[in-house]
């Protein structure tokens, strides 16, 4: 039996919650479902699992643990996102899945992937 029932939620340090929910919204397509004083939850798509960017200290995404969001049309995505100037690393393949990286405006490592 499992102690948990499910993930609530994930959660990612920015140094403007305000700027970073707008950056989400606007070019992630993420919706705001709460305001607090110093985080905002953001909803992604169909997925029950919010991720709230919280105001704190940033630290190198490095070591840190990120999410990975799962689209269908990959390819796209990875274009609209370049095309909106965001930071991504090159669309990879390794034979199973298709991911790239790319990053936030604290430069908070987050990642696409697609399989089958």
């Amino acid at each position: 039996m499992s102690l948990f029932e499910r993930i609530d939620t994930i959660c990612l340090n920015v140094s403007n919650v305000e700027e970073a929910s707008i950056w989400y919204q606007d070019v992630l397509g993420f919706n705001e479902s709460f305001k607090g004083d110093n985080y905002r939850i953001l909803t992604i798509g169909t997925s029950e699992v919010p991720l709230t960017i919280e105001s704190g200290i940033v630290k190198s995404s490095h070591s840190q643990v990120y999410p990975i969001f799962f689209t269908k049309d990959i390819e796209n995505t990875y274009e609209i996102l370049k095309g909106n100037s965001v930071t991504v690393s090159e669309l990879q393949n390794d034979g199973m899945n298709k991911f790239f990286d790319l990053y936030d405006l604290d430069g908070n490592k987050l990642q696409v992937c697609y399989w089958e």
